[in-house]
């Protein structure tokens, strides 16, 4: 019996998200909190394992804690502990995080953390924009969320 956490078990493209970042989900995230900058953490069910989240703010503030314009202009291991992923298909370039499987007290999660969000209004969604989730961010805590069944 396969489970989602294997390989086999996704889909190309899910496969793909994971292996630009084959340490991701092995230890902890990096926070970059205080002042006006939060994070999310999301919990999400396994089915989502390897699916990648965009973040959009609501009030059109552009890419939140994504301080570059060009999404090409930086080295692929910028963000080497941080779940971010930055593959392209040509289309418009939203900031976007894969879903990852995570060790906690709990056992086993898969979440999606976005580790620095000015505050402000959020709209998290699926790469497709099939399933969203509206979010407030405040500056110096951490917002923890579900992903909508």
């Amino acid at each position: 019996m396969t489970t989602p956490s294997e390989p086999s078990a996704l889909t190309d493209v899910r496969a793909a998200n994971l292996a630009e970042n084959p340490f991701a989900g092995q230890g902890p995230v990096l926070l970059d909190i205080g002042g006006d900058v939060g994070a999310i953490v999301l919990r999400l069910p396994a089915s989502m394992h390897g699916a990648e989240i965009e973040i959009l703010s609501v009030e059109g503030a552009g890419e939140p804690g994504h301080p570059h314009t060009d999404p090409h202009d930086h080295q692929e291991d910028e963000h080497p502990d941080d779940d971010r992923s930055h593959a392209h298909d040509g289309g418009p370039h939203h900031r976007h995080v894969a879903v990852v499987e995570r060790p906690t007290a709990a056992g086993p999660q898969f979440i999606a953390v976005f580790p620095d969000v000015h505050e402000g209004s959020y709209l998290l969604r699926e790469h497709d924009g099939s399933v969203s989730l509206r979010l407030e961010v405040t500056g110096g805590t951490v917002t923890e969320a579900d992903w909508p069944e």
